[in-house]
């Protein structure tokens, strides 16, 4: 690219600041021209000359993600709202065998199931509320449960209003269901204090119930398989001994019924008579 140095003494003042074009000849069709506005200032400073004939070099823009993988370029990671807050007992279920074997490893703890959804504005408020009662009852295992990722999951254990709760608390399985929002958070604190457990159960864990593990075990949509646990068929010798020695009536020993026989086609009726002291 060819440069000349244009100044205001040398140049401008001989062509009066009229406009100006300069053409130098070349050996080709082509040539260089550059015009200068009246009233122009450039003080000695240097300018290019573009060919005639020729365009303009593109410019060239940085695309944006390049600008991202930039070095000292970040951008903090957006949490999701039912990520917020969220404690060390609180859990994100991630399959129906996920759920199922949570439920049985709590062993004698308390198992909240919070059932939510992301678009639910009722689950956005009430999450806050539901992570101060994970913090203050670290004891307890909450386990959430969304609605969007587990749909068909969450219409075989018949959860169709949210947001919606269930507790499970060691061999008794589940204890009680609710739905509720900020307006009857009493109803979450009252459960909470009455089925927390004071002292380990009796059993093993029971977690979901029968049905629910069948009707999880039916849907196709589900990769979960559950094998229903036999029934110890009882010896039939056992039932008859339990009738032979069954207590028996009192009231028939005290207070004895009249009997009938039959003596030739006739029936004769015999009544026993219970006198005191005699």
């Amino acid at each position: 690219m060819a440069e000349v140095v244009v100044s205001k003494t040398g140049l401008f003042s001989s062509c009066h600041h009229q406009n100006m074009s300069l053409f130098p000849k070349t050996s080709g069709s082509s040539n260089l021209s550059v015009s200068f506005p009246p009233k122009s200032d450039f003080h000695g400073q240097r300018i290019g000359l573009q060919q005639l004939g020729r365009p303009f070099p593109t410019p060239q823009f940085q695309p944006v993600h390049s600008q991202l993988q930039q070095p000292g370029f970040r951008i903090g990671k957006a949490h999701k709202w039912w990520e917020k807050g969220n404690q060390p007992n609180m859990k994100e279920v991630t399959s129906a065998q996920d759920l199922v074997d949570s439920l049985l490893n709590a062993g004698d703890k308390l198992v909240v199931l919070d059932f939510f959804s992301p678009g639910c504005g009722g689950c956005k408020a009430l999450h806050p509320k539901i992570c101060q009662f994970a913090e203050m009852n670290p004891d307890v295992q909450f386990l959430q449960v969304n609605y969007e990722e587990h749909k068909s999951m969450c219409y075989s254990l018949n959860v169709h209003v949210l947001p919606f709760f269930r507790f499970y608390s060691g061999a008794q399985g589940r204890v009680c269901s609710f739905s509720c929002t900020n307006a009857t958070i009493k109803k979450f604190k009252d459960a909470l204090a009455k089925h927390k457990p004071e002292r380990c159960s009796l059993g093993p864990t029971k977690g979901l119930e029968e049905k629910e593990l069948l009707a999880l075990s039916a849907n196709k949509d589900l990769e979960f398989t559950y094998t229903p646990k036999e029934v110890e068929a009882v010896p039939a010798r056992a039932v008859e001994e339990s009738f032979v020695t069954a207590p028996s009536c009192s009231v028939r020993e005290s207070f004895p019924l009249p009997s009938t026989t039959l003596k030739s086609g006739k029936i004769s009726e015999e009544r026993s008579i219970v006198s005191a002291g005699r």
